[in-house]
């Protein structure tokens, strides 16, 4: 069995095929636009965590409202981070940076600035990280004239 499987020509059975693509699919949309929503998030949950009165007695209603407040600001700077990622990994060409040769800190310092809204309560922060991805969606504005 095994010498009949070694004569198979598999190249003839299943001839590989180059495809091209710009992304995991295709699909030609990439829009700057949520990530910055998702920056709006943090912001508005830096908020909300910076309104908790933290002098009034614990309770289970502060607590949860403490978490999930978190973790919705966690989440979103995540997806921040992870729609600006895509654009720069799969949208943004050479010339792009030809044309704008700062873009590749811009987007690597708006990433760790969305690293450190994550971890932190900082609305000066959270105010930059959006500020960051609203330059980024400048260029890729630019980019598609």
């Amino acid at each position: 069995m095994s010498n009949f499987i070694s004569k198979i020509n598999f190249k003839n059975l299943m001839p590989i095929q180059i495809a091209n693509a710009h992304c995991d699919i295709p699909c030609g949309i990439y829009d700057p636009r949520d990530a910055i929503q998702a920056a709006q998030t943090v912001i508005r949950m830096t908020e909300l965590i910076e309104e908790i009165d933290f002098s009034s007695a614990p309770s289970h209603q502060l607590a949860n409202k403490m978490a999930r407040y978190v973790h919705v600001k966690e989440e979103h700077a995540k997806k921040a981070k992870d729609d600006i990622l895509i654009i720069w990994t799969d949208y943004f060409k050479p010339e792009h940076l030809e044309k704008f040769p700062d873009l590749h800190n811009k987007v690597w310092n708006a990433c760790k600035l969305g690293s450190y809204v994550k971890q932190n309560v900082d609305m000066d922060k959270a105010k930059e990280f959006k500020s960051a991805l609203e330059e980024i969606g400048e260029i890729f504005l630019e980019t598609k004239k």
